[in-house]
């Protein structure tokens, strides 16, 4: 592979990373396209194409688990649908509000304040939303892993790709 397109799919790729770890930027899609990018425009022959499916595949997984996990514990908790819509208006006000944090901040803001109207108890509220909270620490840790193993993936076939 051309060492100018390795260096910017390292470059990129680490944006990436930082982003899946700092809510600034979605960024297991900026690892994604990055790896699955420079795979493809080096050679979109039959391996490429292999190899972008497996970091896609990645991609949604990590994706998913950052997601699906809140949401299943939140429902095991008994978090009602407007609590998770409060946390999306939250999120999204949060962002452009508070840059960086603001995201997580006004998404658990928005989540806790749902569950406070739904239990009447601040403490209840409190317990439900740091539920919530972990839940989507464990998905950015498992976010993570898969974030570094398309890199590593991607690595690996940058320089035994010729």
């Amino acid at each position: 592979m051309d060492p100018l397109l390795i260096v910017l799919g390292l470059i990129a790729s680490l944006v990436g990373l930082t982003g899946v770890v700092v809510p600034v930027l979605p960024g297991l899609l900026v690892v994604w396209l990055a790896t699955a990018g420079t795979v493809l425009i080096h050679r979109a022959d039959t391996t490429g194409w292999v190899l972008a499916g497996v970091l896609t595949a990645l991609f949604a997984l990590g994706t998913a688990a950052t997601i699906v996990l809140p949401a299943r514990q939140g429902r095991q908790g008994g978090a009602s649908r407007r609590s998770f819509v409060l946390a999306g208006i939250g999120a999204v006000l949060g962002f452009f509000l508070l840059p960086v944090l603001g995201f997580l901040v006004g998404a658990l803001a928005g989540l806790l304040i749902g569950e406070y109207q739904r239990l009447g108890d601040w403490r209840e509220a409190a317990g439900a939303t740091g539920q919530v909270l972990r839940a989507y620490g464990i998905g950015v840790v498992l976010e993570t892993i898969i974030g570094l193993t398309m890199v590593a993936i991607w690595l690996v076939a940058a320089f035994t790709r010729a």
